[in-house]
C-alpha cells in the first residue's frame, strides 16, 4: 500500500514537473496564468481540466513547485560537484550560483513571477520561498548552527540572494560575469559582518569593565 502511495506521488509529481516544463515557455507572453498553463497543457496533448488537478491553488502553486524545483537542483549541484568548494564564504557562492544558473533559459519568467509574488496577497508565501531557498543553500554548505547563528545567517543570505537574483535580471554581460562579482563582494561583506560584531562587543566589553569595578 505505501509502495503504491508512493508511486502515485512520484507519477504527480513527474507531471507537475512536465506540465511546468511546458508552460515556462508560455509564461513570457501570458505571465504566471491559468492561460499559460493551460497553453502548457494543451502542448503535452493534455485536458485543460489537468491544470487544476495538478496545480489546484493556480499560478501560485506552480511558482511555488518551481521554487521547490530550483532548491533541490542546489542539492543536487553540491553531491554532484566534482570539486567541492572547501572555505564556507566559496559554498555559500557556489550555492546561490547553483541557484541561479538554472533559471537562465527563464529570466523573464522569474520577473513575472517575483512581481506576482510581490502582491500584498502573496507576501506571507514570498518570505517562505525566500527562507527555504536561503535554508537550503546553508544546510547544503553544511551548516549546523542551533543557536542565534541559525538565524543571522539566514537573514544575511537573504538580502544577498535577493539582491543578487535582482541585480542578475538586468545583467547582460557575457557569463553573467557582473552578476558573479557582485556576489562576491555581497559575500565578502556579510562573512565580515560577524568578526566586526565581535570585535564591536569585546570593545564595548572593555569599555565597561571599568565602571563596575568601584561596585565590586
Amino acid at each position: 500500500m505505501t509502495e503504491s502511495l508512493e508511486n502515485l506521488i512520484a507519477a504527480r509529481e513527474a507531471e507537475r514537473r512536465q506540465l511546468l516544463a511546458a508552460a515556462l515557455d508560455e509564461i513570457p507572453f501570458e505571465g504566471w496564468s491559468r492561460r499559460a498553463l493551460t497553453q502548457g497543457a494543451l502542448s503535452l496533448g493534455l485536458p485543460a481540466i489537468d491544470v487544476d488537478r495538478l496545480f489546484p491553488g493556480g499560478p501560485v502553486e506552480a511558482i511555488e513547485f518551481w521554487n521547490a524545483e530550483a532548491d533541490q537542483a542546489v542539492l543536487d549541484a553540491f553531491t554532484h560537484a566534482e570539486r567541492p568548494p572547501l572555505r564556507i564564504r566559496d559554498k555559500v557562492t557556489f550555492g546561490v550560483r547553483s541557484r541561479i544558473e538554472p533559471l537562465f533559459p527563464h529570466r523573464e519568467a522569474v520577473r513575472r513571477g517575483l512581481a506576482l509574488m510581490a502582491l500584498p496577497q502573496n507576501a506571507a508565501l514570498a518570505a517562505t520561498l525566500l527562507y527555504r531557498s536561503v535554508d537550503t543553500i546553508w544546510h547544503a554548505a553544511g551548516d549546523a548552527s542551533t543557536d542565534w547563528n541559525f538565524y543571522s545567517k539566514r537573514a544575511l543570505l537573504a538580502g544577498v540572494y535577493s539582491t543578487t537574483l535582482v541585480h542578475w535580471l538586468d545583467d547582460n554581460s557575457e557569463g553573467c560575469a557582473e552578476t558573479w562579482a557582485f556576489l562576491d563582494r555581497r559575500i565578502e561583506n556579510v562573512m565580515g559582518l560577524p568578526r566586526l560584531m565581535g570585535q564591536i562587543q569585546n570593545r564595548l566589553k572593555a569599555g565597561l569593565r571599568p565602571l563596575f569595578r568601584p561596585a565590586r
